[in-house]
């Protein structure tokens, strides 16, 4: 099943950034160029990196200048994680191109890829709540509340890992059908984005 190869390839990346935990780290994808499993990868590596910008940017001692460069570096990682979104998505538009739908056929509220985007939010989650229940400095009462939220985010990637793989299903047999939407972010074009362009002013 395809969330089955997805989960398999995004805790390959999560814990293959780890063993440099470092945000400046390059990676070297293990996948052959082009493939499913080479975006899926990439896709979780930026997921991975960003979660730690985030981190970063959330101390309350940053000094705002420093602040400032880790805002527009995640702005930069968002960009790029639409990218690679938008073709997965197109990998699968690919895929299934010659499946005619259903005269029944309905669209997903999401496409495949952007359900797949969550499935790697999920995995990095579930790594770093793990991480949390193997502190030594907090009490018993704070690890179980850890426990217990783990065990909630391990069932939503059980069911987000079901529903992806029935859309697809769905998506193979006509009965349902997808499209890919650029996301078209305006406020990374300096044509769209109303303060950039009178900037050139």
């Amino acid at each position: 099943m395809i969330s089955g190869l997805c989960n398999k390839v995004f805790l390959k990346a999560i814990y293959d950034y780890h063993l440099y935990d470092d945000i400046n780290a390059r990676y070297e994808n293990p996948y052959e160029v082009g493939s499913f499993e080479n975006l899926l990868f990439t896709k979780c590596w930026i997921d991975t990196a960003q979660w730690h910008m985030e981190d970063e940017i959330r101390n309350p001692s940053i000094d705002p200048v420093v602040a400032l460069k880790w805002k527009r570096r995640i702005d930069k990682s968002n960009q790029e994680r639409t990218d690679l979104v938008e073709e997965i998505d197109s990998y699968f538009l690919d895929k299934y191109k010659d499946v005619k739908p259903l005269p029944t056929a309905r669209i997903n509220t999401e496409s495949p890829a952007w359900a797949i985007d969550r499935l790697s939010i999920l995995a990095l989650k579930i790594y770093h709540m793990h991480e949390e229940t193997l502190r030594k400095n907090i009490s018993d009462a704070d690890s179980a509340q850890r426990k217990t939220k783990l065990g909630i985010l391990l069932q939503q990637q059980t069911d987000l890992s079901i529903a992806i793989d029935e859309l697809i299903d769905d998506i193979q047999r006509g009965e349902k059908y997808m499209k890919v939407y650029r996301q078209m972010k305006m406020y990374n074009d300096p044509e769209l984005n109303p303060v950039l362009y009178n900037s050139k002013k």
